[in-house]
């Protein structure tokens, strides 16, 4: 959510007046991710950078929840946007630099996990299941009665592939499109792909609700 900005006071009607809407304002316009990416594709690296600072936070994120491992997800981000300088030449000049970086870190997930027997599976069910109510406690019980904590867990729940259309397509907002260039498939079978993970999601939720504690 984008923060308002604060008013600051003025010392005095006059000089209140003086500050009109017509008062020219010089406020670049910051590229968009798509431009960047493209400046960097001409070898700019501070425009990496730039794109490391919008989105490694949530590529993080989008990736714990993949891995089910905090360590294996900071890794995969730094080796994302080093292939990112490695292969910038494959940037399109219509490409959405969403969807190219989420495809990439499906890559570097899936090298990472065949290159490592300690890294677990998306469906390990060791990493991924983790109720908040398997060890009974005031924090787990409490937990378990929050919705965020119970909707948490309820992903967790999913089937590797249908959590990962849905963190995708809700949680980081990417279009059908671009759900469909990451997966690799259409954009109509990525829309009927999030419609039954949400489903599938709903009953998870809805079944772990029932068995929360009160």
């Amino acid at each position: 959510m984008i923060a308002a900005f604060s008013e600051f006071p003025v010392s005095s009607p006059r000089a209140a007046a003086r500050i009109t809407p017509a008062d020219p304002v010089d406020r670049p316009t910051p590229d968009s991710d798509h431009e960047l990416m493209l400046s960097v594709r001409e070898g700019d690296l501070d425009a990496l950078g730039e794109l490391f600072e919008r989105h490694h936070g949530h590529l993080f994120g989008y990736l714990v929840r993949m891995t089910g491992e905090r360590s294996s997800a900071e890794d995969i981000v730094q080796t994302v946007f080093q292939r990112m300088l490695k292969y910038r030449h494959t940037y399109r000049d219509e490409g959405s630099f969403t969807a190219w970086m989420y495809h990439l870190s499906r890559k570097c997930a899936a090298d990472l996990r065949r290159k490592s027997a300690s890294l677990p599976a998306d469906g390990d069910p060791e990493v991924l299941s983790r109720q908040p109510d398997d060890t009974p406690g005031a924090d787990e019980r409490a937990a378990a009665s929050d919705d965020r904590a119970l909707l948490r867990t309820a992903l967790d729940r999913l089937d590797p592939a249908d959590r990962e259309v849905l963190l995708l397509s809700r949680i980081r907002e990417l279009s059908f499109a671009e759900v469909a260039e990451v997966l690799e498939c259409s954009a109509g079978a990525a829309r009927v792909r999030a419609h039954r993970a949400l489903g599938e999601l709903r009953d998870h939720f809805f079944k772990l609700q029932k068995e929360a504690p009160p």
